[in-house]
């Protein structure tokens, strides 16, 4: 079943609306998640303009700076679209369109604050220590973050469908959860 099937992920006795209900439930805690990191790091980024330091940057990381800020508000705002979207769409009958909506966004800003991260870490340390240093470590974390955030969570899932569990954690055999959850 695809997540565009309304009977998708239902749990037993769940209607339709009541998955989509508990789908809109799980984005906003994923929102607020984000949300709050997203707001630390662009606040950290918009407080490093007023302080003296910022007089001896170079050209180039003037220009690194600004670009890391308009990354940050581009992931305030896609955090944000799901919300605006429900209050237009509020009562109009299409939670699941919202729910929908929701994720894209919410796949879309964890992409771009990976790139926030690993731009803040590598300004960070282009400014203390060097550029070289800065591409180093932007690289590591860049490939920490693709192996937590993208290789494992798509490696488990397929682990999950091959063990036969539905997407309610429950197993298609009807024996629950399975007895060796260790990975």
């Amino acid at each position: 079943m695809s997540d565009d099937d309304p009977a998708a992920g239902l749990r037993p006795g769940e209607s339709r609306a009541e998955r989509f209900d508990r789908n809109w439930n799980e984005v906003l805690q994923e929102l607020r998640v984000l949300q709050t990191g997203s707001q630390i790091i662009t606040g950290f980024l918009l407080a490093l303009a007023f302080q003296p330091a910022f007089a001896d940057l170079g050209p180039g990381q003037r220009i690194f700076y600004l670009v890391l800020v308009v990354i940050a508000a581009v992931s305030a705002v896609l955090a944000l679209a799901p919300v605006a979207l429900h209050r237009v769409m509020f009562r109009a009958g299409r939670k699941g369109l919202t729910v929908r909506f929701g994720h894209v966004c919410l796949v879309s800003a964890l992409a771009v604050i990976s790139a926030l991260l690993v731009g803040v870490v590598g300004f960070i340390f282009d400014v203390v220590v060097s550029d070289g240093a800065a591409w180093t470590v932007g690289a590591v974390l860049a490939t920490v973050l693709l192996v937590l955030w993208v290789v494992l969570p798509v490696l488990m899932r397929r682990r999950s469908r091959a063990d036969g569990e539905r997407p309610d954690g429950e197993r298609a055999d009807g024996e629950g959860a399975p007895a060796n959850t260790a990975t």
